[in-house]
């Protein structure tokens, strides 16, 4: 997803440009595959600093639901605002002004804004931390490990807790004493 921006870099201040994108991307990262192309529109302004992109993209990620383990698609909507910075003037050549924003994105020294670094961040943002199949989603059972979204285990669910044994035999034995007293 690169855009050469030399000609809207000497452009005046507050020149946009609209271009749509229907690109391939095949991982956001390590272990998040897309399954869709990248699809959307961005907007690109000329500030007087470089270049102000505002993106609106979709597409689609292979998730593991965090109940039942199934593989589904989660789908991701990216928008984002960020400001490019060249680090070559286009009328000088002249290496220019870098602020000292540590996360200020950069236009290369072809006048080229690499949009993927940025597709990459905000998707990644987009991936639920708890990811899910649907909402109702049973999960496995937690003594056959069979997924109950497909089918009712056979398996006898019991309510106690052997943690709380303890406790409950302290309250057991409180009930008792307050029994005795009346």
């Amino acid at each position: 997803m690169i855009f050469n921006v030399a000609q809207l870099l000497k452009a005046a201040v507050g020149t946009t440009r609209t271009y749509a994108v229907d690109e391939s991307l095949p991982q956001l990262d390590e272990g998040i595959q897309l399954t869709e192309l990248v699809r959307g529109t961005v907007q690109f302004i000329r500030t007087n600093r470089g270049i102000l992109v505002n993106a609106r993209l979709k597409t689609a990620a292979k998730e593991e639901c965090s109940r039942c383990l199934d593989v589904y698609v989660e789908p991701l909507n990216i928008r984002f605002s960020e400001e490019y910075i060249p680090i070559v003037d286009v009328v000088t050549g002249q290496p220019t002004h870098i602020p000292h924003e540590s996360y200020a994105f950069l236009i290369n020294e072809r006048h080229e804004l690499d949009l993927t670094p940025a597709v990459r961040e905000y998707g990644v943002l987009e991936i639920p931390m708890k990811p899910l199949c649907q909402t109702d989603c049973a999960g496995l059972c937690p003594h056959c490990g069979v997924n109950l979204n497909q089918k009712r285990c056979q398996c006898v669910v019991q309510a106690k807790d052997e943690r709380f044994a303890i406790l409950e035999s302290l309250l057991i034995d409180q009930e008792s004493t307050d029994k005795e007293s009346y």
